[in-house]
């Protein structure tokens, strides 16, 4: 896979489409790399006339890490962010917003549309109102603001996303595997081989655990985004999973609150993934958002 130099620092990306097509970035979330837009998906949204953009955020995959930075302790982070006091962080949610933008700068992509799932919903975000001359639109998938007045997700799912895994491969994949059946669609089958798949692929790529920690603090750090995302003037779609045990469907439906004309998908039986069951009704909804936000209609 090919990758640039962008805001100081390497970043690994992959495309799929026409480079004339409207295009769309997609941010993974916490944790996650570009893997976690699989093949299958990204080649869908080509289908409906879109240049789709994945890539590894700073501190996963093959993007550069900031081993220098340490291994933060997040539950003791969580518990000073409770008590309303600052916790360090190597970098933040603007940084990670300005590693997007420094992607585009580098494909020649003046403006595009911006699509975040979890973390990625956030950065997402942070693109949309600290860029806004970038953003034809946005979409934010199983996100939230920051607003910490929300109901929190269940602790066993919470407890299982911030358990350090493993290091030995097996040991990591069964360990993420019952991750996944704790944040799963509780109205949709486990797709126990996929997800086997998914984990064997992204072990092997990038194992990189420290990553995620302090990702998990940039996203500590930012604290509510209500006051910011209510300046965002991008056409936005909010999707959401009634089920979600991570990040509850309260947390998107304020998303859609917050942000002026915000439309919003709530998807039944969803939860904090992005189960096949689902795929033609995201692309579905995501392409026609784009297509109403496309100047000239382009798409």
């Amino acid at each position: 896979m090919p990758n640039v130099t962008a805001n100081g620092i390497q970043i690994e990306y992959d495309t799929f489409g026409e480079r004339s097509s409207p295009a769309l970035l997609l941010i993974a979330g916490n944790g996650a790399q570009l893997l976690f837009w699989e093949d299958e998906f990204c080649e869908l949204l080509a289908k409906m006339g879109l240049f789709v953009i994945r890539f590894d955020n700073r501190d996963a995959g093959l993007s550069t890490k900031f081993d220098e930075a340490g291994v933060p302790d997040i539950m003791t982070a969580i518990k000073a962010t409770m008590e309303g006091k600052a916790v360090a962080t190597a970098y933040t949610l603007d940084d990670m917003a300005d590693d997007c933008v420094g992607l585009l700068d580098a494909l020649h992509i003046e403006k595009a549309h911006i699509c975040g799932a979890s973390m990625g919903g956030m950065i997402a975000q942070v693109v949309a109102y600290r860029h806004p001359q970038r953003v034809l639109s946005l979409t934010s998938i199983m996100s939230n603001t920051g607003n910490p007045n929300l109901p929190q997700g269940r602790p066993d799912a919470i407890a299982a996303v911030v358990a350090p895994p493993p290091r030995e491969r097996t040991a990591y994949i069964e360990h993420n595997m019952n991750v996944w059946q704790k944040i799963w669609s509780p109205g949709f089958p486990f797709e126990e081989k996929r997800a086997r798949t998914y984990l064997e692929k992204s072990y092997d790529r990038s194992y990189y655990p420290q990553g995620m920690a302090r990702q998990n603090m940039a996203i500590l750090s930012r604290g509510d985004r209500t006051a910011a995302l209510s300046s965002i003037k991008a056409p936005t779609l909010v999707i959401h999973g009634s089920d979600d045990p991570l990040i509850p469907v309260e947390a998107g439906e304020d998303t859609a609150r917050v942000i002026p004309g915000a439309n919003l998908l709530i998807i039944d039986g969803m939860g904090h993934d992005l189960p096949t069951g689902v795929w033609k009704e995201i692309v579905t909804a995501i392409s026609r958002h784009i297509k109403k936000s496309t100047p000239s209609n382009r798409l």
